[in-house]
């Protein structure tokens, strides 16, 4: 049902954003059905292979999306001002940032269970070993993707991490002290941005002051993308403009600002279906997580489900002005081939966590 249900929302979603689109890029709406057909082809796939293999070559997995991190950098041209896409004509583009999520999920969770499987007794040393190695894992991929420029993605790094992290078990109080860390090192980088540009600039770069000057003034209202937005939204009323009505023009419409041309279309009522839908799903992985028997799988699907869910608020919050724009798409409904692989391929690997965990126990009932 979710599946089809997606499928619905998205294509005339995109068929309905695609007048504002530019005619160089096809139809995309049929782009969109193709990639949820390999999509499809990759969650039987996934849920067939054994999960124990996914979580052993993890970190092939993330060497392999480093790689690729690393390769972006070095050999590949700037699109947009972003090298975050490798191109294969006539196909289309790859993006590994969008990959290096499932890797990251997968080796957190390998990570933080062998260390509870192999450590008897836990002290503070052992988990600041423990937070070290996850760090270490987790700043390697945002540099590396945060030099492309992908700021976004970077954001969705640290999600994962320490979503994961917070429900592994491992003393509340590291929290504490990492915001206490975290809270001085933001306060001296706003420092420099607001009373000392120069210096700031000549640091990180003009780009970054030009990434930093986007967010902080995310509230100000003054940018087209946003104004249109709010606009379209805000004068959908209660049952939008209809199908295919989208007033104003925003760039990214089939994308990161794909709500907005939802909300314009279907108004109030079906803003308010489409967060009923989002929210039956949500709380449908969040019990897939409550009756899950192996802890391993516990962090999987927990780092799953903090991508989906951040993702659906970072991307709605952004389009209606509440949040920061960073480029952030819609899971599931945004075109990107890339983008809905990695979900796909996710919700593969939770249908393959359900199918194990129901083995196991009937197993364990024998």
């Amino acid at each position: 049902m979710f599946m089809f249900l997606f499928i619905i929302l998205s294509f005339f979603s995109i068929y309905s954003a695609s007048m504002y689109l530019s005619p160089t890029l096809g139809k995309l709406y049929y782009k969109q059905i193709f990639w949820y057909l390999i999509g499809i082809f990759l969650i039987i796939l996934i849920s067939k292979v054994k999960l124990k293999n996914l979580y052993r070559y993890s970190i092939f997995f993330y060497a392999i999306n480093v790689i690729l991190l690393v390769g972006l950098l070095l050999f590949t041209k700037s699109i947009n001002g972003s090298k975050s896409w490798y191109v294969l004509y006539g196909i289309g583009s790859i993006q590994p940032s969008e990959f290096m999520k499932i890797s990251l999920i997968l080796f957190n969770s390998y990570i933080i269970y062998s260390f509870y499987k192999k450590e008897k007794e836990i002290t503070l040393g052992k988990e600041f070993l423990l937070i070290t190695i996850i760090l270490i894992t987790l700043i390697i991929p945002s540099i590396l993707t945060f030099l492309q420029p992908d700021t976004g993605s970077v954001i969705i790094y640290f999600v994962i991490s320490f979503t994961m992290l917070f429900v592994s078990g491992i003393n509340k109080k590291w929290f504490i002290y990492i915001f206490i860390i975290f809270s001085i090192f933001v306060a001296f980088f706003l420092y420099l941005y607001f009373y000392n540009e120069n210096f700031f600039i000549k640091i990180f770069g003009s780009n970054f002051f030009y990434r930093m000057d986007r967010i902080v003034n995310w509230n100000s209202g003054n940018g087209m993308q946003l104004n249109n937005s709010l606009i379209s939204i805000g004068s959908s009323g209660l049952f939008g403009h209809g199908f295919n009505n989208t007033p104003m023009y925003f760039p990214e419409a089939g994308t990161d600002f794909i709500f907005t041309v939802y909300a314009s279309n279907f108004g109030f009522l079906g803003c308010v279906c489409l967060l009923v839908f989002f929210g039956i799903f949500d709380i449908y992985l969040i019990n897939v997580t409550k009756n899950i028997y192996s802890l391993q799988d516990k962090y999987t699907v927990i780092g799953i489900l903090s991508v989906i869910f951040y993702q659906q608020v970072q991307n709605i919050g952004m389009t209606i002005g509440l949040l920061p724009i960073t480029g952030i798409t819609l899971p599931f409904i945004s075109y990107g081939g890339s983008s809905l692989l990695s979900y796909m391929i996710l919700l593969g690997i939770v249908i393959n966590i359900i199918n194990t965990d129901k083995k196991k126990k009937a197993y364990k009932s024998i």
